[in-house]
């Protein structure tokens, strides 16, 4: 007994593309054996979270291990720059063996905001690995009505 069976081009496709992919990155991976571990970069990833209030922006941003004394956030207008610095060092002794692992790497995010904030009310908090600032816009009055005079 025989079976067809339709082979819709989309799998081969996918398949070929597949195939060639493994093969790119096993041959790039034995000329640069360092860029294997740029897949372990997004431990140093910040992830940011902005939200609008209306009169100010709450910044929300995931710091897990980093330390106050370990953070530099720069303010300018409407951008904020949050820099940290992250050290992680592991010592464990067992059975007369000793194991020593280390991990440093800093990182930088730079969020854009749509309108000015007030530099000198805005503050930030760091509690279990979460840095909040509370960043309050400045209020700039727009007249929405206004006479003219002919000349």
């Amino acid at each position: 007994m025989k079976f067809l069976v339709r082979k819709a081009p989309e799998h081969f496709i996918r398949t070929v593309n597949d195939e060639i992919n493994s093969l790119l990155n096993r041959h790039f991976d034995s000329y640069f054996p360092e860029a294997a571990y740029w897949e372990d970069s997004d431990k140093f990833s910040m992830p940011v979270e902005i939200c609008d209030k209306g009169k100010d922006y709450e910044v929300c941003a995931e710091l897990p291990g980093v330390k106050k004394e370990d953070l530099d956030i720069d303010i300018d207008k409407n951008y904020m720059t949050i820099n940290a610095e992250k050290k992680e060092e592991k010592n464990e002794e067992e059975n007369g063996y000793k194991k020593s692992e280390f991990k440093y790497g800093s990182y930088s995010r730079t969020v854009y905001f749509p309108e000015e904030i007030d530099i000198e009310k805005t503050d930030a908090k760091l509690e279990h690995g979460v840095l909040k600032i509370h960043a309050p816009k400045i209020a700039v009055e727009k007249e929405s009505h206004k006479k003219l005079s002919v000349k």
